[in-house]
């Protein structure tokens, strides 16, 4: 089977395994997968993640995150752009999610950034999904 958005692969496991309550969620590792695993660690939407390496591409294993009473940290994550219609934004239009209480993912030309620290460094891209 090949997969044609592993970015959307990547968000749909992390959602199905809050939603079903589990501690870790297993995912093929790439480079950008993990760059906005490191992006939800430091904004501490999960716990923690590590790579285990094996003899293919390797695995990152994600440690979720649940607020008092088991509920989850990630609330809604959303593609926006996707391989059939990439959505751009200038430096001036990066969206803003739930009035700055989310984060929306960023691949720039000087790497994978939030929406904020793009607008700091002054960089626009495309913009890959959205967190709350």
């Amino acid at each position: 089977m090949t997969m044609t958005d592993p970015v959307s692969d990547l968000l749909t496991r992390i959602r199905n395994a809050s939603d079903a309550r589990h501690d870790t969620v297993d995912v093929p590792s790439s480079k950008l997968k993990l760059e906005i695993t490191r992006i939800l660690k430091e904004e501490g939407y999960v716990a923690n993640y590590h790579l285990v390496e094996d003899d293919k591409q390797g695995i990152i294993r994600i440690q979720l995150r649940y607020a008092a009473g088991k509920s989850p940290v990630i609330s809604s994550l959303d593609r926006i752009s996707r391989p059939g219609c990439r959505v751009y934004a200038r430096k001036s239009e990066i969206p803003s999610v739930l009035g700055g209480l989310g984060i929306c993912v960023l691949s720039t030309s000087q790497g994978v950034f939030t929406g904020k620290q793009a607008q700091e460094k002054g960089l626009g891209g495309e913009v890959l999904c959205t967190i709350s």
